[in-house]
This record gives structure tokens, C-alpha cells and sequence, in this order.
């Protein structure tokens, strides 16, 4: 399966906008009239009028994939935009994937596989529970019996109604696994998910905002990984109320964290805390205002965190507790309060 980094952001457009203008084909050199031109993760978006003509703002400090996409078609990705002349795509047929895969028969129905998948992909958590996708008919699933692994994948884009943060997010699934476990002897159940993945290309669009929703994005953002990354980054993660303990013991984040900068991101060294390589680099207990715990176990020794906070090292890093409950139904564009 591709393999694309995982960037979602939203932006304000200020004095440093920067314009991309360019025209949509087929391989046939006809317009595409219609087609979606979005950085992912954002909300910043334009559709290729009528003679495959578009133009596109966003601002100088954005820092994500552009994608261009179109119904029948594969989406084009472009992740270092020259906007200094103009932008040709051609987009390719795209051929149906699903034709090719042999769905076999397995121990759980569709509506247990589908409701597994709402909980690890939308989440658990109340606002979680009221975000709707549209269009679960285009999800189709694998249940490997050797491995335990239930995978999950579309070829159509899956467009997901988040009324309660204000947001319509179109959600290009490129990878859903979610590894199940024996409890004992007895046969695998549906409920036992040991680690779940999953990952895509994100276009949001404001669809409503007012006082309540602008306090349940707060709500959202206050505690979550993003919000974790980018003052680890910093080095700013003591002033802004998060506590890292190793087992019961506070412990300094300079003492376990070495910042550098590389280009326009940040690296990040973690002080192995095992000397056995087989087992996990580092593990921390993360208190976010003494109230909302989580844990998270680094499976890497090096981490790259990007200067809106998006860690591109998400495969090699577990969560548990309040940041592993949040998925895509509490999903923020990345650079949610940065002006």
C-alpha cells in the first residue's frame, strides 16, 4: 500500500499569502472542470473552474502535501509547491483496486467489523460518537486469521460530517489496521484490539462556528498529541502544564529530550532508558494539568516534529490513556491557534 505523510493542517491566510495558479487535464489534454485542489489536512481549498483554470492562497509558513484529486481518477500529490509558475497536473484513470481483492469469508459480521472501525478510526469519545460518515457502504474490510489483523480501505474518499466541532472532513484512507488478540485459549472476540493504525489525506471545511464550537475545539486541542508535539518541540511542555513522570517519578523533559533543528523541522533524540534494544526506548506518563493521563511508549530513539507539530514518526510510537482516545471524530486541522 502507498505510503504518504500523514500531514493534516488548517491556516489563516495573513500578509505572507502566497498564490499557486494552474489548470487541470486528463491524459487526453481535456479540463477537468470540478476538480479539487486542497493542501490536506486544511481547509484551504479551490475547484478548477470550467476551462480546468484554478488559483489557490495559502500562507508562507504552510508546510503540507498539495493534492489534487477527481472523481474516477488517482490523486495527484505534489509536496514541495513551486508557486513561481504556473502548475500543470494531469490526472490518470484511476483503476478499481477492489476488483483485485478476494473478500474472504470471516468470524465477524460486517455491522461488528463496521462498528470496530468507527471506534478506532472516529473514536470512542461523546464528540466522536455524533461525527457521521456519509458514505460507510464504500468500506470494505480483511480479516487475516494467521495475523489477527482486521484491515479496512475505500476507493472513494470518506466524507465524514463533524457537527459538533464545525467541520466536513472528505478523508482519503491510505492504511486502517487494527491487530486483535487471543484472551487465553478461548477464540479471538472483535472487542480485543491490542494496537490500532490508520492514516490518510484530510481536507476540512468549516461548516458551522459560534461560541460552543470554538470552546469544543479548545476542549479538543488542550491535551492532544498535537498539542503534546509541538511544545516538546519547543521545549515548552513544563510551562504549558504538561508533567512527564518515568513510572511514579517527575522527571525533566531536557533530561530525556535532545532539540535540534533540521531545515524547517525539529529532531528529536530520546534518551534510551534500556540498555536491551529488543525492548522499548523510552516510557513516559504524561499528565496534562494533572487531570487528562496518558502514556506513551517510544519505539524509536530519533523523531521528526515539524514546525506546526505534526511528528512524522507516528508508526513507532504508542499511545495509551486520554491521547490514544482521541481519533478523527476529535481531529483539529494541524495548525489549529497558529496565526
Amino acid at each position: 500500500m502507498k505510503k504518504l505523510l500523514f500531514l493534516l493542517f488548517l491556516t489563516s491566510i495573513s500578509s505572507f499569502a502566497q498564490q499557486i495558479q494552474g489548470r487541470v487535464l486528463d491524459e487526453n489534454n481535456q479540463p477537468l472542470p470540478g476538480a479539487n485542489i486542497y493542501f490536506d489536512g486544511t481547509t484551504i481549498a479551490a475547484i478548477a473552474d470550467s476551462q480546468e483554470n484554478f488559483s489557490l492562497e495559502y500562507s508562507k509558513k504552510l508546510n503540507s502535501i498539495l493534492a489534487i484529486s477527481f472523481i474516477g481518477y488517482q490523486t495527484h500529490f505534489i509536496k514541495d509547491v513551486d508557486n513561481s509558475t504556473e502548475l500543470v497536473v494531469v490526472l490518470k484513470v484511476a483503476f478499481d483496486s477492489l476488483s483485485v481483492v478476494v473478500i474472504k469469508k470471516d468470524p465477524f459480521s460486517r455491522k461488528q467489523k463496521m462498528q470496530l472501525f468507527r471506534d478506532y478510526f472516529l473514536g470512542k469519545t461523546k464528540i466522536a460518537k455524533n461525527a457521521k460518515i456519509e458514505n460507510e457502504d464504500d468500506i470494505y474490510f480483511d480479516y487475516d486469521e494467521k495475523s489477527l489483523v482486521l484491515s479496512a480501505f475505500s476507493n472513494r474518499s470518506l466524507i465524514i460530517n463533524n457537527d459538533e466541532l464545525g467541520y466536513k472532513i472528505t478523508y482519503e484512507l491510505v492504511s486502517f489496521e487494527a491487530q486483535l488478540y487471543r484472551h487465553g485459549h478461548f477464540e479471538v472476540a472483535i472487542q480485543n484490539v491490542s494496537r490500532s493504525f490508520y492514516a490518510g489525506l484530510t481536507r476540512f471545511e468549516e461548516i458551522a462556528s459560534d461560541e460552543k464550537i470554538s470552546k469544543l475545539r479548545e476542549r479538543c486541542y488542550k491535551g492532544s498529541m498535537l498539542h503534546f508535539f509541538r511544545n516538546l518541540a519547543n521545549n515548552s511542555l513544563v510551562e504549558n502544564d504538561f508533567t512527564l513522570y518515568k513510572e511514579t517519578l517527575a522527571v525533566k523533559p531536557n533530561e530525556h529530550f535532545t532539540i535540534s533543528d533540521i531545515d524547517d523541522s525539529k529532531r528529536v533524540q530520546v534518551k534510551n532508558q534500556s540498555k536491551d534494544l529488543n525492548k522499548f526506548s523510552a516510557v513516559f506518563n504524561v499528565f496534562y494539568t494533572k487531570k487528562l493521563q496518558s502514556k506513551i511508549i517510544f519505539q524509536t530513539d530519533t523523531l521528526t516534529i515539524d514546525k506546526n507539530g505534526i511528528n512524522t514518526n507516528l508508526r513507532d510510537i504508542m499511545f495509551l490513556g486520554y491521547m490514544a482516545e482521541q481519533k478523527v471524530g476529535e481531529m483539529l486541522p494541524i495548525n489549529y491557534g497558529i496565526q
